[in-house]
């Protein structure tokens, strides 16, 4: 379980809580349960080395507010729109017996012992996360599936996971699927035979050929013929001109 300090903050006006914020730290606020809201201030610093941890929003976190610790879940981080830093967080009470809803991560272990992965099968992720009704001190961390022995065309559905009796998806009445494991999308075009090959180079060959000869190609007897100018094969005349009448 990750900690947490904090410190009861008594931050009235904007004008503080940009104080607050200048000098490192985040403003935050507990609720839930019986016990009033209770306004604090974290370590930016420490609180982002949580949030860069995975399943921050699903963990509960213990903090120690004023030295003493009380369990807390984060609902809602809200960050500034230009920096991307955050600067409030909601902390929700653990309360025994009190059932919340909460997204719980979907985690996908022994992929090297899956047959279907080996053999090129693809894992389509259907949901990366489930919500579930629990009470607040049975959060799982994750909802683990176990790839071995997984072959291509099986499927992973929310009854293939072992949830406690008083942990429930929020989605009732149908056995919703999580995750599949399915054939590649792409397939290898098998390699021709040299025969085929050597055929089709052949018949390449008779089709570039043809088409020369229709682009207007002539042959060298024909062509030369086409040289002679017209007017070459008329032979000259020996009659003179009329003599002019005196």
């Amino acid at each position: 379980m990750n900690s947490l300090d904090a410190n009861i903050r008594n931050t009235k006006t904007k004008g503080e809580l940009s104080t607050l914020r200048n000098n490192g730290g985040v403003p935050a606020i507990i609720y839930g349960g019986e016990a009033k809201n209770e306004t604090i201030s974290i370590s930016k610093k420490l609180l982002k080395s949580l949030i860069d941890k995975e399943n921050f929003l699903s963990n509960i976190v213990k903090l120690n507010v004023d030295g003493k610790p009380q369990n807390v879940l984060p609902r809602e981080i809200k960050y500034h729109i230009i920096s991307d830093e955050p600067i409030h967080v909601d902390f929700l009470r653990v309360v025994p017996g009190v059932k919340i809803r909460i997204e719980v991560p979907v985690q996908f272990i022994n992929h090297e012992k899956s047959p279907g992965l080996k053999r090129g099968g693809v894992l389509n992720i259907v949901r990366r996360k489930v919500e579930l009704r629990c009470p607040s001190e049975k959060i799982p961390e994750s909802l683990v599936i176990d790839l071995d022995g997984v072959d291509i065309g099986e499927s992973f559905k929310i009854s293939s996971i072992n949830l406690e009796a008083d942990v429930t998806p929020t989605i009732t009445g149908r056995d919703f699927v999580i995750a599949t494991l399915a054939a590649p999308t792409v397939m290898k075009e098998p390699e021709k035979p040299a025969e085929a090959e050597g055929a089709e180079g052949a018949e390449g060959a008779e089709v570039a050929e043809g088409a020369a000869v229709a682009d207007g190609d002539k042959p060298a007897a024909d062509a030369a013929k086409g040289d002679k100018k017209e007017g070459d094969d008329k032979k000259p005349t020996d009659k003179k001109p009329a003599e002019e009448k005196k």
